[in-house]
């Protein structure tokens, strides 16, 4: 992040200007000049330590430890790949974890500054649009703060007690940008009390919908890209606009048509990336995740055994609510700075069509083509590998 924001104010270019090979060396180049300072710091403060074993990173020998650790946790099936949403920071262009996730309350109308907007942004805002109900003259209100992603919606959530809404349940609306039909689904997390009681649900870009999604069978259209402007399924009006341009222009034909509702001031808490300030946007990604719920279970009953004591005491309630709840760990990064993942895709030679996505690992290239072929049944050198999305630079700073 220090050498892209450098490179941009020196030379005009961000990192996608380069080619990966171009771009590390640069990265090399800022290690070789800054990289000694804290060791200089350390020995002005007088740091008693052995010198001679100093280590990087990306020194070769942590690399293999990376490797060594991704692959076996591959084998003992505790990584996987899925599709899945992930915290997205647009600016990084890159999925980030949990704890890179910083949260900022707003108590209302905020101007703030996103990277990538010359303009300040607000935030702190609920808008309410309607949805007609087909055959009738019905109409179902809905309220967001983040209207843009309207264009992915695929259903209209009600909770099933509200009465408000039990004559709907089963109906369909019209979407009025792309035209077609969502269904008005009943399901319990739905909360009555918040905005109009209906909410809409877009699953590839809220963690809450996504879960709606998965329960009722929905469809995942995504509406923003990587680079946070809007995808080409947004027809041509959107399409290559930056998210929050976007906000105020479909809030403009929403007017336009007649079923804008009106906008009021909201308390709401914002998800922001540690590493570049961007406001985090969901999105759906094929990722790499690491399984956490046996490992959780297990911390969980060495406390509950007495084989870990939590001190103070109080926290103990604290980290079985945390572990409880925890999600799967999503390791992946669209970096090029770091440990590249040691997968492959694997291309056999009677594909003809897009299949289903095969991968393979392994400490080498090697070793992943030999696995591939005892997998699949075929010579070694009959098979084409790809190597993934790189890289891997969690597994080595937080966990091993």
């Amino acid at each position: 992040t220090v050498v892209e924001r450098r490179l941009l104010r020196e030379t005009g270019k961000c990192r996608q200007d380069f080619n990966r090979e171009e771009f590390l060396l640069e990265v090399w180049k800022w290690k070789n000049e800054k990289g000694e300072e804290i060791y200089h710091q350390l020995r002005r403060l007088g740091a008693s330590l052995d010198w001679s074993r100093a280590c990087f990173t990306m020194d070769p020998g942590f690399s293999r430890a990376v490797t060594e650790a991704f692959v076996t946790l591959c084998d003992s099936d505790l990584i996987y790949r899925s599709e899945n949403l992930v915290n997205w920071s647009c600016a990084l262009q890159s999925a980030i974890s949990d704890i890179e996730v910083e949260t900022k309350d707003v108590s209302g109308p905020t101007m703030m500054s996103v990277p990538g907007y010359e303009n300040k942004v607000e935030f702190g805002n609920m808008f309410t649009f309607a949805y007609t109900v087909e055959g009738c003259d019905s109409e179902v209100p809905v309220s967001t703060t983040r209207p843009e992603t309207m264009l992915g919606d695929v259903a209209v959530a009600v909770h099933p007690d509200d009465p408000r809404y039990q004559a709907f349940h089963g109906q369909w609306c019209r979407h009025p940008f792309t035209n077609r039909l969502i269904p008005i689904i009943t399901d319990t997390i739905v909360d009555m009390e918040l905005g109009t009681g209906a909410v809409k649900v877009t699953p590839a870009h809220d963690f809450i919908d996504f879960h709606l999604s998965q329960r009722h069978s929905l469809l995942r259209p995504s509406v923003i890209r990587g680079d946070g402007t809007m995808e080409p399924l947004c027809g041509q009006w959107l399409e290559g606009v930056k998210r929050f341009d976007a906000r105020q222009l479909v809030v403009n034909a929403l007017a336009e048509k007649k079923l804008f509702r009106g906008k009021k001031n909201h308390t709401m808490t914002l998800p922001i990336c540690s590493r570049s300030g961007d406001i985090i946007e969901p999105l759906l990604k094929k990722q790499w995740f690491v399984r956490c719920d046996t490992m959780a279970l297990k911390a969980i009953q060495a406390v509950e055994d007495g084989q870990l004591e939590i001190i103070p005491s109080h926290y103990t309630k604290t980290w079985a609510n945390w572990l409880s709840s925890i999600s799967d760990w999503c390791i992946s990064r669209q970096l090029w700075w770091g440990h590249q993942i040691p997968a492959y895709q694997v291309e056999l030679p009677s594909s003809t069509t897009k299949e289903e996505e095969l991968w393979v690992w392994g400490k080498s290239e090697k070793e992943a083509r030999q696995r591939a072929a005892v997998k699949y049944g075929l010579n070694p050198d009959d098979i084409s590998l790809r190597q993934g999305d790189p890289p891997l630079t969690f597994l080595l700073s937080y966990q091993f």
